[in-house]
């Protein structure tokens, strides 16, 4: 089974810089996107062979994430139950028979961490969400996680430490959670990789020079770890500040 995240940035920008080449080469089993910046009614994709999932920030250009599968889910679920970030359309959860599907685009602390302690309090619901799928069937969680865990995870680290996304509280609930019973699947098979990321600036010739950011993950539980064939990272696809990350995976 072949699963791909990709942070779009704007889906309607991205759809006009290649989005449905890369999608159709592809050919992902389940694609989920994070950070689509739409609303119900302002694009249609005709994604043949695809059940088509979205949940919709309220705050119109904000926020947003959908999953295109190739199988129909047993149940979906939008956001979590009596969770403020809800509106914010950060969650899908697909429900099959061997698994969860987790899309997730977690809250940005932001430049001068005024949402930290938001971001702490999503961290701490989401992990105590996921274990509670976990007990009942493994889970793969994808998306945009807004952290870099490990020094080896950035450019610079050094001079980043403090800053949104490579915070030490951030940092913390990342080896929190998987410390509860899940993995990095990237970084389960390919420890000690240097200059793999997912994210670069806009600034001038940053992505070009490889200064980036790996803040894209497929996490799933510790026993589907024998069943991980690859997981890796596609940048050198545009079309986004973000590039596609990737994970196959036997089930």
């Amino acid at each position: 089974m072949k699963l791909v995240s990709w942070n779009v940035n704007g889906l309607r920008a991205c759809v006009k810089k290649g989005f449905l080449d890369y999608f159709k080469e592809i050919d992902a089993d389940i694609f989920c996107i994070q950070e689509t910046k739409l609303q119900d009614g302002q694009i249609e994709l005709d994604l043949d062979g695809y059940y088509q999932y979205w949940n919709y920030a309220l705050k119109k250009g904000y926020s947003g994430t959908a999953i295109f599968t190739k199988r129909k889910p047993l149940s979906v679920q939008y956001g979590f139950e009596k969770e403020e970030y809800e509106p914010e359309g950060r969650i899908i959860t697909l429900e099959f028979e061997e698994f969860y599907m987790v899309n997730v685009y977690t809250p940005n602390s932001q430049r001068d961490l005024a949402r930290l302690d938001k971001r702490l309090a999503w961290e701490d619901t989401i992990r105590e969400y996921l274990i509670e799928l976990d007990a009942m069937k493994p889970i793969i969680l994808c998306g945009d996680l807004n952290v870099a865990h490990m020094e080896i995870d950035l450019k610079n680290a050094k001079s980043n430490r403090g800053n949104s996304g490579f915070t030490d509280e951030e940092r913390g609930k990342m080896t929190e959670f998987l410390q509860s019973g899940f993995i990095d699947t990237f970084r389960y098979l390919y420890p000690e990789k240097e200059g793999a990321y997912t994210w670069w600036s806009y600034m001038n010739k940053v992505r070009e020079r490889n200064i980036g950011w790996r803040i894209d993950y497929f996490i799933a539980s510790e026993r589907l770890g024998k069943e991980i064939i690859d997981a890796g990272i596609h940048p050198d696809i545009m079309g986004s500040d973000h590039c596609p990350v990737f994970l196959d995976i036997e089930l």
